[in-house]
């Protein structure tokens, strides 16, 4: 679904991705781990064409979104439906104007159809008679399941999490793992999850992925990972301080 080949992206003197490559699978949960800091956002943000590479290939179903021009850009990004860090709802707007957002910029659909599909989201992400509500008025998961909604309100083939369980206790972090594993088993969707949250990312992930200086270090099914003889794998996975990333980690605080 998505192929990223020998991505390069520096800010500043600081080389962020260095060469990578990486090949996502269609209709599976990839989820990407790596330090804080360590680029994954910035992979991310490259898959959806919100950074452009100053070296490679972004390939969408076969097409490098690198090279397309703003019109094509944004028409591809309707494959594409993305829940952010910290949800980015619009504080104005309630619940669901919120999640309708998509479908008035992007449809030509009446009223009274946005307001079906709108319930149809909320309801889909096990939220009920909050579309009145405001964001202010609501708990930090249950922002995320709204920003889920307008993630997938388009239906897309692909969805973009950034993070997704990042500021949540652990009730409610497992609640939103299970969330992105039903709506991926829902929607048959492909799913790219970045996260440094091991417990998380080995409850959801069909493919796990590791960031490590700029390249993705290992890649293969959690079992896989978990069993890697890769020191920086181990490191991180069993969170110690001890080990090859300590210096390259201290680098980024």
């Amino acid at each position: 679904m998505i192929q990223l080949i020998d991505i390069r992206k520096s800010f500043d003197s600081q080389t962020v991705l260095d060469g990578l490559n990486l090949e996502i699978e269609t209709g599976k949960i990839t989820v990407i781990i790596g330090q804080s800091g360590g680029g994954k956002s910035v992979l991310l943000k490259h898959m959806i064409g919100l950074i452009r590479p100053e070296q490679g290939e972004v390939l969408v179903e076969g097409v490098d979104i690198a090279r397309l021009n703003d019109r094509k850009l944004n028409d591809m990004r309707k494959s594409f439906g993305m829940l952010f860090q910290g949800a980015a709802l619009f504080d104005s707007m309630t619940v669901g104007e919120n999640v309708a957002f998509p479908l008035q910029e992007h449809t030509r659909l009446k009223q009274k159809e946005i307001d079906e599909i709108v319930q149809q989201k909320l309801l889909q992400v096990g939220l009920r008679d909050v579309a009145h509500k405001m964001p202010s008025e609501l708990s930090g998961g249950m922002r995320k399941r709204v920003g889920l909604a307008r993630a997938i309100a388009l239906d897309p083939k692909i969805i973009l999490f950034d993070e997704p369980t990042t500021g949540l206790d652990p009730i409610t972090a497992d609640a939103i793992d299970r969330l992105v594993v039903d709506t991926q088993k829902h929607t048959n969707a492909t799913c790219v999850v970045i996260s440094h949250d091991i417990a998380s990312t080995f409850k959801i992930a069909h493919v796990v992925a590791m960031l490590y200086q700029g390249k993705i270090i290992e890649i293969g099914p959690p079992d896989a990972v978990k069993s890697s003889q890769n020191p920086a794998v181990q490191q991180f996975i069993q969170g110690t301080a001890e080990g090859p990333m300590l210096d390259y980690h201290l680098l980024n605080i």
